[in-house]
């Protein structure tokens, strides 16, 4: 295997990242938690025929919360989303969430925490396997920024791509601005990360190469002819005739409004439709998250310019993150990885 060049989601300042999951005796999925312990502007796009969510009204702009410290990502489908109140428990045993006053003289938080699901009933054997709540607390409570863990863990234990084994990918990407918030000429530099978890119902590999349609600076070789049969197979086979979903989080270190955090996860849909076709489909729940945490202020003049550059940063970022979650995975069950296929591919990296 190479050093894939990514980049993470938690070298946004501020955001964490931690699996749970069971993999075995019936069991072949997990839960995956995004923690903002010192908040984070939200948005969200929805763009899948069929998809599975919670909490996503909450995060238009025109509604209430304007701060959220947590998204979780989770198989199991619609039952999945049990995990995301695991995560609620989580942050409100540490006192974050929306403020609701005091009660017994203590202050009391009810935390927000949007979710999306992907499909993975039965995979593992058992249908009746899937996340609970204990899934998204300890999920929260692995979140870590050092977060080296990627691949067939956490929500993408049960994941599939296209037939493959699908997984957890991340990447990210620095973005440098000209001017200051005062429109002075120093250049500052904004963090864009994305976090996909890569199940679709199409291929982020291109059958007649054999390489990710967005190989994203991996200087792969075309694999053998071997290996391409065999990943065809693969990609055409039983394993890819299941219902599927990508989801995922694009966050930034900009300060944002809820608009401008939609929109940038709206233009994030766009990288995924570049790393996955097709792409949205109605058997697709496609969930894209935006967070922005503020650390840095976009310039006064030109901040449509400055805006514009975090929408591209976010659609080339995530786009890489669905690739790393397709290169990243290992064979779990019957769906076999990427790298177990086409072993040729690196042996020319650099």
């Amino acid at each position: 295997m190479i050093d894939l060049p990514f980049g993470s989601i938690t070298d946004v300042p501020g955001i964490t990242v931690g699996h749970h999951q069971r993999a075995g005796r019936g069991w072949q999925t997990g839960t995956t938690a995004i923690i903002v312990e010192s908040g984070a502007t939200p948005g969200v796009d929805v763009r899948g025929g069929g998809p599975g969510t919670r909490e996503t009204d909450a995060l238009h702009p025109q509604n209430l919360i304007q701060e959220i410290h947590g998204i979780c990502l989770t198989g199991g489908s619609a039952y999945g989303l049990a995990a995301a109140h695991g995560v609620m428990e989580w942050l409100e045993d540490r006192g974050l969430g929306f403020p609701i006053g005091l009660m017994n003289g203590s202050p009391q938080v009810v935390p927000v925490v949007p979710a999306a699901v992907i499909f993975d009933l039965g995979r593992g054997g058992s249908p009746t396997n899937r996340p609970d709540a204990t899934f998204g607390s300890k999920a929260a409570g692995n979140a870590r920024r050092s977060q080296q863990r990627w691949g067939s863990v956490g929500a993408g234990t049960g994941a599939r791509a296209g037939g493959l084994q699908g997984g957890v990918g991340t990447a990210s990407t620095t973005v440098r601005l000209a001017g200051t918030e005062s429109g002075g000429d120093s250049d500052i530099e904004i963090t864009v990360g994305a976090l996909a978890v890569a199940n679709p119902n199409g291929s982020v590999i291109d059958p007649a190469t054999g390489l990710p349609w967005e190989p994203c600076g991996t200087w792969l070789r075309r694999p053998v002819a071997d290996e391409r049969h065999a990943l065809i197979a693969a990609l055409t086979g039983q394993a890819a005739l299941h219902l599927n979903t990508t989801i995922g989080v694009v966050a930034t270190s900009a300060r944002l409004d809820k608009a401008e955090a939609s929109k940038m996860a709206s233009v994030a849909h766009d990288g995924l439709a570049r790393a996955v076709r097709p792409a949205h489909s109605m058997t697709d729940g496609d969930t894209i998250f935006g967070l922005a945490v503020g650390a840095t202020n976009l310039p006064v003049v030109a901040r449509h310019v400055a805006l514009n550059a975090i929408l591209k940063a976010a659609s080339e970022t995530f786009a890489a993150a669905c690739t790393h979650a397709v290169l990243s995975a290992s064979t779990i069950g019957e769906a076999v990885a990427y790298s177990d296929v086409c072993r040729s591919v690196y042996r020319s990296s650099r």
